[in-house]
């Protein structure tokens, strides 16, 4: 059984994206259990890169705040489950030799105590494209 309605859910899921559109790693740790689990989206393993901890996963986002100062999640539309979620996104930045990230992909979100205990994103393999 859920313990986050629906709404509930989307609330939680809005302060997380609006957390990733600042560059706000505080935000975006806030809304993660202390021992979460961020599978990447790209990475050797099967799962893409994963990091455990609010720690790691904080200086995970820190990084990509770094390495694509003007990174953005557009189009966010949030799918609440039971004791899980979705998240569907675009995602678009600029790396610092000028290459610009723009792709779609999905976060499953599983819920635990009112926040987000894994996360794991999917998205498009696209080439980079000239700014």
């Amino acid at each position: 059984m859920a313990d986050l309605d629906p709404g509930a859910q989307r609330a939680l899921l809005d302060r997380l994206f609006e957390a990733f559109n600042r560059h706000d790693v505080e935000g975006v740790c806030a809304c993660f259990t202390a021992d979460v689990v961020f599978d990447a989206a790209v990475g050797a393993e099967v799962h893409g890169t994963r990091f455990s901890g609010r720690d790691a996963v904080g200086a995970a986002f820190a990084r990509t705040f770094a390495d694509l100062k003007d990174v953005c999640w557009d189009d966010v539309r949030h799918y609440p489950g039971a004791d899980y979620a979705t998240t569907t996104w675009t995602m678009r930045g600029t790396r610092p030799d000028g290459l610009r990230l723009e792709v779609e992909g999905i976060d499953l979100f599983t819920l635990r105590d009112g926040l987000v205990a894994v996360k794991r994103a999917f998205r498009k393999e696209r080439p980079l494209q000239k700014s």
